[in-house]
């Protein structure tokens, strides 16, 4: 299984290698499925940070980018999509909706087999969801998200850590002291990532890719 588990998509060349590396294949042969379903509940800005992650991925100049929205298309038009690509690219966004819309959809559960072939690309949300579960009360404190949300949930469960991204980031609350604090009763590995930085899973060994700041706890 290869993982590349980023705060911030494809943000330097380290994180750009690690993607080609993980691929093993020539840009002009890599088909990707760009999955935004975590950023359709996102407002309040101009939706830049999506905008420049297609950008990136444009100027990669793969073989093709499939949009494929698993809230919006039925399994039968999305899971074929999904099988014909070579990475598996999720976006950033609302955390909990993007989980909610792997269990709606049936993702979740096919998603181990279809790994065993294809890259699994995750940006923020999309890096997220793969841990043991969703960490609410972290979420909540430092990225305010799902604040009207009593109950936790699982995730995919396919890594035995958790990724916190955007380290600092224009939020002073995303600090090394807050991030403690948040964290203090967890006892699994937790990396926080700030938007240079990523972690690369090879079946099952874990390599961190920074050209910025990270934390790496417990």
């Amino acid at each position: 299984m290869k993982l590349l588990l980023t705060s911030a998509g494809i943000s330097n060349d380290s994180i750009k290698k690690s993607f080609f590396d993980l691929v093993g294949k020539k840009p002009e042969d890599i088909s990707l499925a760009f999955i935004p379903t975590a950023s359709n509940v996102e407002k309040g800005d101009k939706k830049d940070w999506f905008i420049k992650d297609l950008i990136v991925l444009k100027n990669l100049n793969l073989k093709s980018i499939s949009i494929v929205d698993i809230s919006a298309i039925e399994r039968n038009i999305w899971e074929p999509q999904l099988k014909e690509a070579d990475v598996l690219y999720f976006e950033g966004g609302n955390t909990f909706h993007l989980m909610e819309w792997m269990n709606k959809s049936g993702l979740g559960e096919i998603l181990p087999e279809l790994l065993k072939t294809k890259v699994y690309v995750g940006v923020s949300a999309g890096s997220m969801i793969l841990s043991p579960d969703l960490l609410l009360n972290t979420l909540q404190k430092l990225y305010k998200e799902d604040l009207e949300k009593t109950e936790n949930i699982n995730g995919i469960n396919l890594v035995n850590f958790y990724i916190l991204p955007h380290l600092k980031n224009e939020h002073p609350v995303r600090n090394k002291e807050n991030i403690l604090e948040a964290i203090k009763d967890i006892k699994n590995k937790v990396y926080v990532l700030d938007d240079n930085s990523a972690i690369e899973v090879v079946d099952g060994i874990i390599k961190i890719i920074s050209e910025g700041e990270f934390l790496e706890i417990n």
